[in-house]
């Protein structure tokens, strides 16, 4: 990245980059013992949001990468399938690989967007989705995003729908460390909607 990319990137947006790449890695993959970690070393505030990573700060203190492997696995694998189809198309239309993910296609070729060799999941995988977010404010796939772009993206591809998925997941039979995970993200999802929504004014 060039410095004068790196320059335009506010504190502000490096932190918003960092809750979607964390999300990201923990929806994407169970956890290992450092991502663990890192969890476990976050600390809440009052906020919705603060409280929800204080609540994950605690459990993740508590839990063991093999533990939290059999939690994905019931969530989000199982056999046949998991607790919960996290995909947008699921979400949005009631079945996958619908018009949502052609259109997710369409808005990647157009942002030089593209699935990694190895990913075989569908595009529109949550933690694909907020990996995507956080590519686009940092500038990973070109000059960093400008907030327009940012929030038309959102309201298109992530907005209809991730507040359900995190909701869903909080309440999941199989949540533990998910919960929290689950209260993080529709905490997250609520902020970044209103100020998107603000930034129009």
């Amino acid at each position: 990245m060039s410095a004068a990319q790196d320059i335009s990137i506010s504190p502000e947006d490096r932190l918003r980059a960092d809750l979607y790449d964390f999300l990201s890695a923990l929806l994407a993959a169970p956890p290992d013992a450092a991502l663990l970690e890192k969890a476990a070393a976050l600390g809440g505030d009052e906020t919705d949001l603060g409280r929800a990573i204080g609540s994950l700060s605690r459990v993740a203190q508590a839990v063991t990468p093999k533990a939290v492997e059999s939690e994905f696995n019931a969530l989000f694998i199982g056999l046949g399938r998991g607790e919960l189809l996290p995909y947008g198309s699921y979400y949005m239309t009631g079945f996958l690989n619908e018009k949502p993910l052609s259109k997710l296609r369409d808005d990647m070729a157009a942002l030089q967007i593209a699935r990694a060799p190895n990913v075989f999941e569908p595009e529109d995988n949550i933690a694909s989705l907020m990996e995507m977010m956080a590519g686009m404010i940092m500038g990973r796939f070109g000059p960093p995003a400008t907030l327009e772009r940012q929030k038309e993206f959102y309201f298109r591809h992530i907005a209809p729908w991730a507040s359900h998925f995190f909701g869903d997941l909080e309440g999941a039979q199989n949540s533990i460390l998910y919960a929290p995970v689950g209260s993080v993200g529709r905490a997250f999802m609520e902020i970044e909607s209103q100020a998107f929504r603000m930034s129009g004014e």
